[in-house]
């Protein structure tokens, strides 16, 4: 679409607009006085970050794409006067190897004929120079709809478990709550164990002998299908499945998070729920996890320590502007008696408490040994309160589609 960027926008650019989704954009050959106008803008819109600025066209040899950071850009802005022949070589290029990349040509020339010859090597967008800062927000924002469109395509919700340290029975925690919301609902769930080496997710859910896991399915993105998936997938009695971590006699592996993210977004589409159990910390490969999670559960213990690190992640998602209210905190091992009381947690953390799992050890080491938590149920405390989150999360008949509530006007195409 050809933009006079001169033109005055008709829409407000901070009307209803969520920062929440940040778009990447990377630049090429923009003469001195684009750079500076483009740096003004990404400067005053905080949902558009400028990753890298090039300044020279791809050529045949160039290692622009095994340099690329892991996670690929959303906007390509290519400036098109310097070299036209080259900008059109680049643009295709980089429309072959990144085809979920939107592909802005800029140029001072509006010819019809040259931008018909821009769109036709993959750009989506011709920019007219002077950028107007306005209009060039019209075509961010359209990007941002098209990832937001794409996204409620898909259906499955995901459910992130994330702890404030080593030992807060995250695992315990999550496997529990797959295994009784598989169990006592209609619902298709699988279960990922994200931690690079040594999970127990497999072996709390009696799952002991398993020949794949989920880092191996993840390098096979590209080649992912329905077929594959079912070959890595484990089934539990309870009908959940899991993909495993690897096992600790193999080698520590490195996922790029891109390719988390791939395999997460394949595997929404046929699950109901994905629940995902991640090692401590906010790691590369657990901050591309938490950007397409519909619910985080930051799961604490009363200890100094725990509660301290769950307020630096509040504090690190609140500074990018992720949704408050996909965050929430659960209380593990809780006690009526405890040296850290609950009011004391949610003054620390400066948020209530969502959920408190009652301390029974023995309980939890019962059905852990089992290797069954849906079929150890019993009338203890901890057993009810684990069955009744599932039971309320099962409960949703569109788990996704209730908390994705839609933006108003245009700008409202980039909330989540």
């Amino acid at each position: 679409m050809i933009m006079d960027l001169r033109e005055s926008a008709k829409v407000s650019p901070r009307d209803n607009l969520s920062s929440a989704d940040v778009l990447s954009m990377v630049s090429i050959c923009l003469d001195d006085e684009t750079a500076t106008e483009l740096k003004h803008f990404i400067g005053s819109t905080p949902f558009v970050r400028l990753r890298t600025e090039r300044r020279n066209y791809l050529g045949e040899d160039d290692l622009f794409f095994e340099v690329m950071p892991e996670s690929v850009p959303e906007i390509c802005l290519i400036d098109f006067d310097q070299d036209r022949r080259s900008a059109i070589l680049t643009a295709e290029r980089i429309h072959e190897k990144l085809p979920g990349t939107a592909i802005f040509a800029i140029s001072s020339n509006a010819q019809p004929d040259l931008i018909i010859q821009a769109m036709r090597c993959g750009c989506s967008e011709y920019i007219v120079k002077p950028a107007d800062r306005d209009q060039l927000l019209e075509a961010v924002v359209r990007v941002g709809g098209r990832k937001r469109e794409k996204r409620e395509l898909l259906n499955g919700a995901v459910l992130t478990f994330l702890g404030g340290k080593g030992g807060s029975g995250v695992t315990t925690i999550a496997t529990h709550v797959g295994a009784l919301l598989a169990r006592s609902s209609s619902k298709r769930a699988l279960f990922i164990d994200l931690h690079s080496a040594c999970g127990d997710a497999a072996l709390h859910l009696g799952l002991t002998k398993h020949q794949y896991h989920f880092h191996e399915l993840a390098e096979a993105v590209d080649r992912l299908d329905a077929e594959l998936l079912q070959s890595f997938v484990l089934r539990h009695p309870s009908g959940l499945d899991v993909l495993p971590a690897p096992d600790l006699t193999e080698p520590g592996r490195r996922l790029q998070p891109e390719a988390i993210g791939q395999t997460i977004d394949f595997i929404r589409l046929r699950y109901d729920f994905v629940l995902i159990d991640c090692a401590p910390g906010l790691s590369e490969e657990n901050l591309e996890v938490i950007r397409r999670s519909d619910q985080l559960y930051l799961v604490t213990v009363p200890e100094v320590s725990a509660v301290r690190n769950i307020a630096r992640y509040l504090d690190y998602l609140g500074r990018m502007q992720f949704p408050s209210e996909k965050v929430r905190v659960v209380l593990n091992r809780h006690a009526k008696r405890s040296a850290i009381t609950d009011d004391e947690i949610e003054k620390a953390i400066r948020t209530r408490l969502y959920w408190k799992v009652p301390n029974q050890y023995n309980q939890v080491i019962r059905t852990i040994n089992a290797g069954d938590p849906s079929s150890q149920l019993s009338n203890s405390e901890v057993a009810r309160s684990l069955k009744a989150w599932a039971e309320d999360l099962g409960s949703k008949s569109n788990p996704v589609s209730e908390k994705r509530k839609p933006g108003k006007g245009l700008l409202g195409l980039l909330g989540r």
